[in-house]
């Protein structure tokens, strides 16, 4: 019997070849979400890979799912960006939302007649989450009334939901933070004019302002105290997710650059004769696995102790290698890797991107840092020569 993430790892890989791969230049050129696509991976169960059966899910766990997106990332990171944050919509409601929420919306989110998308950057305050000035206002009659701004927002106008995290309260700190699925048709929610971006225009996003949003009480997904934790380990799947991504996206950089410099003929030779050639892209080849190796591992820890480090060592390492990867390999091709039919431009611009999102990688070195100096204070006692820090 065939094990159900080789399953779904083999549709990925065919709608990233059928689907993806000839369809995303026409995609960039036209800015405009691919409903069609993204309905063709919901039919393959690519929008609910770790909802449960019962709700219309796979039932992968977030160490197999996650893996779902190396190969989508072969064909386009934003895209396979687009849906992970799709995906850690649907575990949150599956996992966290009320049963009059689920009983409404999990099926269709899972089964991908219904998009959904995670908001809690601001626009002032981009990584500091602390520093959020979105406010929910609860009613007598148990409703919230919402008003505020969220910044970056993926799908915007496209998606029907929006898991957003609000403060409840003027009180400094996160204990009053909460998340809450805000419909696209809510009164008062509307959005700000598209990011001009360079090689995801497809991917529609932009600023969302809410004015007196009023949203059900059957709408909240983290109750108010757990809305930040409850993000950051979102922002920790995502991480990963991006991960994944990259790896995609790094094998395809890798495809064709050698592929061109097997065919390329100079110096009475092939261009991957030269041992210069050969190290360039073992150099590549060495990150790329590495990169895998450290991304599953860190997909694995999720929910653990050890799972928002780990997350953060794969943000911050494996994005980074993909930018390498993608400068290594135009260097390869030459003038040809300037050549947008060869496509290095676009992964090199979608790699920088993958290095921001989510978190830069200067936040994971901070999230490290930290780990750090907890490790440091179990340590024992060594000598410092007199004289020193005193």
């Amino acid at each position: 019997m065939e094990n159900p993430i080789d399953t779904i790892l083999a549709r990925a890989k065919s709608h990233c070849d059928e689907v993806i791969k000839p369809n995303v230049d026409a995609w960039n050129k036209a800015g405009i979400w691919p409903r069609d696509a993204s309905d063709k991976a919901a039919a393959l169960g690519l929008t609910g890979l770790y909802a449960p059966v019962e709700w219309g899910g796979q039932g992968l766990s977030l160490g197999d799912g996650i893996r779902v997106y190396e190969e989508l990332g072969k064909g386009d990171g934003a895209y396979a960006f687009a849906l992970s944050m799709h995906n850690i919509c649907t575990y949150a409601c599956c996992g966290f939302g009320t049963e009059a929420f689920k009983e409404k919306v999990a099926k269709k989110l899972a089964s991908g007649e219904m998009l959904a998308n995670f908001a809690i950057t601001e626009p002032q305050s981009g990584s500091d989450a602390g520093n959020m000035y979105s406010r929910a206002k609860i009613n007598g009659d148990g409703t919230w009334t919402i008003n505020g701004a969220k910044a970056w927002v993926s799908l915007a106008g496209e998606a029907d939901y929006y898991f957003t995290v609000v403060k409840t309260s003027d009180e400094p700190g996160h204990k009053d933070m909460a998340m809450i699925a805000i419909p696209a048709g809510a009164e008062g929610l509307t959005f700000g004019p598209r990011y001009d971006t360079a090689s995801y225009n497809f991917l529609p996003l932009s600023e969302m302002y809410f004015k007196d949003v009023v949203v059900s009480e059957d709408n909240i997904i983290l109750p108010i105290g757990q809305g930040l934790q409850g993000s950051l380990m979102a922002i920790d799947i995502a991480r990963v997710s991006i991960a994944s991504g990259c790896c995609g996206l790094m094998e395809t950089a890798l495809d064709t650059a050698l592929a061109y410099a097997r065919d390329r003929k100079m110096f009475k030779g092939r261009n991957l004769d030269l041992d210069g050639i050969q190290w360039m892209l073992g150099d590549v080849a060495t990150d790329l696995e590495a990169s895998r190796l450290l991304y599953r591992a860190a997909a694995n820890a999720l929910g653990t102790p050890e799972g928002p480090v780990m997350a953060a060592h794969a943000k911050r390492f494996v994005p980074d290698a993909a930018v390498r990867a993608a400068n290594t390999c135009t260097q390869v091709m030459g003038g040809s890797g300037l050549l947008q039919e060869y496509g290095m431009d676009r992964l090199s611009r979608l790699s920088q991107m993958l290095r921001i999102v989510d978190g830069t990688t200067e936040i994971s070195r901070v999230v490290i840092g930290r780990a750090l100096q907890k490790r440091a204070e179990g340590l024992p006692a060594v000598r410092i020569p007199k004289g020193y820090g005193e």
